[in-house]
């Protein structure tokens, strides 16, 4: 499989490394150096986006703001010096799959996004499976150790949502306007509600999760357990 990487860093050396690495995993690597030089370069649809935050003309921050406001579903990496959970959660909340802090290991950076590749395209599969747990998204079944465990519609609808979206940090607020919808007055709560009941039918222990983990003062990502 073709494996195209768009890598968005300013820094000559650090961009140098990137792109040695990354094309002797055997990635088709494209460079841009700056922001505007970034949109530009996302007209080719890369796969996969490797992101400095702090760039020329236009920071990593208001690029990935862009890519998902386009709605351009392109896992992203976010890349850069700053450890802050501010920050962290910044990248997060714009759309950000996973944040990686300089300096950084090489090895853990491609595994990473080979993990972002495989899961990204699991999306368009019809039939999901995760640990003992198998969901049928034509059938409307959820499976577990091979037994059906009946689930309302909006469960299967987040659980969906989740299960497409395996191993991304997701903001409550993304998760509500993706399953909900905008303006039908559900709340965030109502997000944590639906997750603690789900969480009942699809764990073995709910107080003790291994799928859908929670991530302090954001939201939730989804581990297939894989």
């Amino acid at each position: 499989m073709n494996k195209t990487v768009l890598l968005i860093e300013d820094d000559p050396s650090m961009a140098r490394g990137l792109k040695d690495n990354f094309e002797f995993a055997g990635y088709t690597v494209r460079t841009a150096r700056d922001g505007d030089q970034a949109l530009e370069a996302l007209k080719d649809a890369p796969q996969l986006i490797i992101l400095d935050i702090m760039l020329p003309k236009i920071n990593g921050f208001e690029i990935c703001r862009y890519i998902r406001t386009e709605g351009l579903d392109i896992p992203v990496i976010m890349l850069s010096a700053k450890d802050q959970e501010s920050d962290i959660v910044l990248g997060l909340t714009l759309g950000a799959d996973d944040y990686v802090t300089k300096p950084f290991s090489m090895r853990e950076l491609l595994a990473r996004s080979e993990a972002l590749l495989r899961r990204h395209q699991a999306g368009a599969k019809t039939v999901l499976n995760f640990g003992d747990c198998r969901l049928d998204l034509h059938s409307h079944r959820f499976e577990k150790n091979g037994r059906e465990v009946p689930l309302s519609p909006r469960e299967f609808d987040l659980l969906a949502f989740f299960v497409q979206h395996a191993g991304k940090a997701l903001g409550r607020e993304k998760i509500m306007n993706a399953v909900w919808g905008h303006g039908r007055g559900v709340t965030l709560r109502s997000v944590d509600r639906f997750v603690t009941t789900l969480r009942n039918k699809i764990e073995d222990n709910s107080s003790t999760p291994k799928f859908i983990h929670t991530i302090r003062e954001f939201g939730y990502r989804f581990d297939p357990q894989d």
